[in-house]
């Protein structure tokens, strides 16, 4: 088993200027050439399988990512055994990530070399999504057996996010989830977002999904 070498405690953020910490954290890291992914998404929805699939498809590009969680170090170890370098973020019982945690998670972690780095924020729908974590794009995962009627339940995530990722759509045979409901629902709440129905286990949709990665870090 690959061993972490470094889990930041977060008890609390650095400053209370949230956005303006946003804003100079993503002037830095385009100046440096990194751009900063934060996912988002309900506890089970698959982000880390996603990532692991997505590190090994894109095996060309040298891709960071920090594991936000309250506690434990499985999901860091998980990332590194795919090929990513990882750091294990702690919130100490806070539910979402916010600017000066992702600095100081970054600055474990380290970005020279890197390309592309996920934050993999706490799990759940409402607090990540009121938080600025400084990210150059916002994507929010939305596994097939949580269900199509979640934009009118947490409307501000899907307002917030450039990209949804519609997850598990292997198991769309098993579960009553309409994709296109859901997309035009995601689409009334945000004209701009883009939807990407993907299988991590079966690689359905994740060439559309990794272009679109692709393209972001060549433009940024």
């Amino acid at each position: 088993m690959v061993e972490i070498m470094k889990i930041i405690e977060l008890n609390k953020s650095i400053t209370e200027s949230n956005d303006r910490d946003a804003d100079d954290l993503r002037s830095k890291l385009k100046s440096e050439g990194v751009t900063l992914i934060n996912l988002m998404s309900s506890p089970g929805s698959g982000k880390t399988t996603l990532l692991r699939r997505t590190v090994k498809d894109m095996d060309d590009v040298k891709i960071g990512v920090i594991e936000a969680d309250i506690a434990s170090d499985v999901d860091a170890v998980r990332m590194e055994e795919s090929g990513a370098v990882a750091v294990q973020a702690h919130t100490d019982g806070m539910c979402h990530m916010d600017a000066g945690m992702t600095a100081r998670s970054l600055g474990a972690l380290g970005t020279d070399g890197l390309k592309l780095v996920f934050l993999e924020n706490v799990g759940n729908l409402i607090c990540p999504a009121e938080f600025d974590t400084g990210a150059a794009k916002n994507v929010m995962i939305l596994s097939i057996p949580e269900g199509d009627d979640k934009p009118l339940k947490y409307p501000l995530m899907f307002e917030k996010s450039d990209v949804l990722l519609i997850t598990k759509i292997d198991t769309a045979q098993y579960f009553t989830f309409d994709i296109e409901t859901c997309r035009e629902r995601a689409l009334k709440l945000n004209p701009d977002i883009k939807v990407f129905p993907v299988s991590a286990r079966t690689g359905e949709g994740m060439a559309s999904w990794e272009k679109w990665l692709r393209g972001i870090v060549g433009d940024l």
